[in-house]
């Protein structure tokens, strides 16, 4: 059973405030670390570490708190579980509530995905129930990680606690396999159950025995497409009047829901990838009611146009929950390619920012994207990215590509770190300097990173210093090269000069704001020399043409002009006759 494991930090702020997710690490001891640093230096009221064990042969996490502190922390046990507290039972009834079914299905994910059953069907049918029971010490087990997470927050001690949930669960048991053996739970065709839910809807119990039967109803299917299928066509099924429609309609997309929950399942329905971008791309798909690449079984495609319709809302809430939480994993998209990470990271960014509305909000898509961006941003990736990079410019050129397809403030300035050393460093300016490269190359090399980082989202101050950085080098390089000079020492006319340093310009030459300005000033002053538009118009007219019109080269000029930046009332007032 392969088993991969990393370290949640969370921080709380306030007396009353939330669990915030702020780092994930592989390493135990220096994620503890972080936790104790923030404590002290980042003004936190409480922090703790979760150790989080993820399982491929059911895709699921186990979640162990293994540090916590802070003003106001609840007094637990380092080893205990950081499950969600359930909310007390008190009688079997409870035992069906959402959230009780959201911790079952965590508490036992192995068995259920083994067995290829949803929370719902095994609290209805009494031969899984029994199954379950036969396990031994699973059920022991289980009933003893939420007793103690209960403790935690409560003054009852852990031993009380796994009495009476061991009761409860020994009367939820005997129900069902007392209404079991009284055929409380109906054998329905196909047809039919529209029928049922309509008969069940004004009984208190209805919803149960619905469920009864719908479990009943899967009991023979041959894995979750299968399900997912029969469940799909009970939905056509469901009266148009009455309360019937509604009851049917939510039990199917409950179950569908707890379907949806496991990755076992998603896995079936979507089909195997090469990764997890893959995966996660597969699951945006069908969130958006596409059916995923390679995904032509008869379920998914059903469900596929169900969600395209905007049909079982807790079903896409799943998905949802699923896509934020595999974003938010320390897994990488594309482990063999960090290009193909950004890259995928971009794509499933463009993707899934169509389905932002009740089912997914903008503000959990961004934190999972920057949480995941984070991740990127450290020595040892970008160092991974930048190893093969054969130039200084080239690695330059990779840290912008990063900039691009990554999110979040901090993290942009975290990046701009990293490119200032080697914009500064003695490499990147010799580079730049050697003969063996044309200085047109050069210049225009330099000119297109600079345009990159001003159209950049770094911090100002740093883009300001990266992109000065970038224009200085520029300088420096005509300046050796003396480019302007030898362009006004290349021919006596002031039109063809100018003409030179324009398509120099419109070529992306010169960098701003120094270099550029100064192409600009060289050709103000060729404009304002004495017969630049008489000779500007014999440069521009044509062999065997008509002579040009006057106002018609003097409004392309301008164009162009305005173009590199220069001003027509600048233009006009500089250019002579």
């Amino acid at each position: 059973m392969a088993k991969q494991i990393h370290f949640e930090i969370f921080s709380r702020r306030g007396s009353k405030g939330g669990w915030n997710l702020v780092e994930v690490k592989v390493d135990r001891d220096e994620a503890i670390g972080l936790a104790r640093a923030m404590m002290t230096d980042d003004g936190a009221t409480g922090v703790k570490v979760v150790k989080e064990t993820y399982d491929d042969d059911t895709g699921d996490y186990l979640s162990l708190k293994i540090f916590e502190d802070g003003h106001n922390k609840v007094k637990t046990k380092p080893a205990q579980e950081d499950m969600p507290h359930a909310l007390p039972c008190f009688k079997p009834d409870d035992l069906y509530s959402y959230y009780a079914r959201k911790t079952i299905a965590r508490l036992i994910p192995e068995y259920l995905a083994r067995n290829k059953i949803t929370v719902t069907e095994l609290s209805h049918r009494a031969d899984l129930l029994e199954k379950l029971e036969a396990t031994g010490t699973l059920l022991q087990h289980a009933i003893q990680k939420i007793a103690v997470a209960q403790a935690a927050s409560t003054a009852t001690p852990v031993h009380q606690i796994m009495k009476n949930l061991n009761e409860l669960t020994t009367k939820a048991f005997h129900r069902v396999y007392r209404d079991n053996r009284k055929g409380h739970f109906p054998d329905v065709e196909p047809g039919k159950f529209g029928l049922l839910a309509s008969d069940l809807a004004t009984q208190s119990d209805g919803l149960y025995v619905l469920n009864g039967a719908i479990a009943r109803h899967l009991g023979d299917a041959v894995g979750w497409d299968e399900k997912v299928s029969r469940l799909i066509a009970l939905m056509e099924e469901a009266p148009g009047e009455g309360p019937g429609g509604p009851l049917l309609l939510t039990a199917i997309d409950t179950i569908i829901a707890e379907i949806l929950s496991g990755s076992a399942a998603l896995r079936e329905l979507i089909g195997d990838s090469d990764n997890l971008g893959a995966a996660l791309m597969g699951l945006v798909q069908l969130f958006l009611g596409k059916v995923p690449e390679g995904g032509e079984r008869k379920g998914l495609a059903l469900l596929t146009r169900r969600f395209a319709k905007d049909d079982l809302p807790e079903a896409r809430t799943a998905i949802a929950e699923r896509i934020i939480a595999e974003f938010k994993s320390v897994k990488r998209l594309c482990p063999e390619s960090l290009i193909d990470e950004f890259k995928m990271l971009r794509q499933i960014a463009n993707s899934v920012v169509l389905g932002v509305g009740k089912y997914l909000s903008h503000e959990d898509l961004v934190a999972a994207f920057t949480l995941r961006s984070k991740r990127l941003v450290t020595h040892e990736t970008l160092g991974e990215h930048l190893a093969d990079a054969a130039t200084p410019d080239e690695k330059l050129e990779r840290l912008l590509f990063v900039e691009e397809n990554i999110i979040g403030v901090e993290n942009k300035r975290e990046l701009a770190t990293f490119v200032i050393p080697i914009v500064t460093a003695a490499a990147f300016d010799n580079h730049f300097h050697s003969p063996k490269t044309p200085v047109l190359a050069r210049l225009q090399r330099l000119a297109a990173l600079n345009a990159r980082v001003r159209g950049c989202n770094f911090q100002e101050a740093q883009k300001t210093e990266i992109a000065d950085l970038l224009d200085r080098i520029a300088c420096d390089v005509e300046a050796r090269s003396k480019l302007f000079e030898s362009i006004d020492a290349k021919t006596a006319s002031h039109v063809e000069k100018a003409a030179i340093v324009l398509r120099l310009f419109t070529a992306g030459t010169f960098s701003e704001p120094r270099l550029s300005a100064k192409a600009r000033e060289l050709i103000i002053g060729y404009l304002s020399r004495p017969g630049f538009l008489t000779g500007y118009m014999t440069l521009t007219a044509k062999p065997g043409a008509d002579a040009p019109d006057a106002n018609a080269v003097i409004a392309e000029l301008m164009q162009t002009l305005e173009k590199i930046g220069i001003s027509q009332e600048t233009g006009l007032k500089s250019i002579a006759a």
